[in-house]
């Protein structure tokens, strides 16, 4: 029986980056099916103090999740798994910047809607993003950020990893993640990161 896993994303995160690229890898070793879910950043941290730096980054992160949740209204949750790719390569691996050009591209790439681009720039749609964003996040509390994962019935920030495993390596680690969730007690494991993220 095919085991659902909830993530939720903010394509401008390349932590949640690499536990996509993960769960994309354990999907070929395991019977698990990702379905890919909007969360924001920018919702996240709109009442925190930040410094000038990170308030530009929240401001340019807008356009990615509103694309992402009209991507999901308009063709539905596969599309946004292959838009989530498609964009956050660009991103992550390609160092595109967090702008319409780079999001139409993306859309055209998959053969999407291209005016979803020009739309992300409204405010039209915040009411969508803030809906998915607190679906996922409620469950799991506002300590943390993304990546999210519902599973078992509980809702954990993680696995923050790096760079992400692959093959039954990537298996082996969802084993353990799984069994954790299992636990309803469970709640925190967590370690200074000594690196940060590898992109391969």
């Amino acid at each position: 029986m095919t085991t659902t896993v909830d993530f939720w994303f903010d394509p401008l995160c390349p932590w949640a980056w690499m536990t996509s690229r993960w769960m994309l890898e354990v999907e070929k070793v395991r019977d698990v099916h990702t379905v890919f879910h909007v969360m924001s950043l920018s919702v996240l941290n709109e009442e925190r103090e930040h410094d000038d730096h990170y308030r530009g980054l929240m401001r340019d992160g807008w356009i990615g999740v509103r694309a992402s949740v009209l991507v999901r209204d308009r063709h539905g949750v596969e599309a946004l798994r292959d838009f989530y790719t498609a964009l956050g390569t660009r991103y992550h691996l390609g160092g595109e910047p967090k702008e319409v050009g780079t999001v139409r591209d993306a859309l055209a790439e998959c053969g999407l809607d291209e005016d979803i681009a020009d739309l992300a720039l409204t405010h039209e749609f915040d009411e969508l993003v803030r809906a998915s964003h607190h679906e996922g996040m409620g469950p799991v509390g506002q300590d943390v950020g993304t990546p999210v994962i519902h599973l078992n019935g509980l809702a954990m920030f993680g696995p923050v990893i790096s760079p992400a495993p692959k093959g039954e390596e990537a298996g082996n680690l969802f084993d353990g993640f799984e069994k954790m969730t299992a636990y309803s007690g469970f709640f925190e494991l967590k370690r200074t990161r000594t690196v940060g993220p590898i992109f391969d």
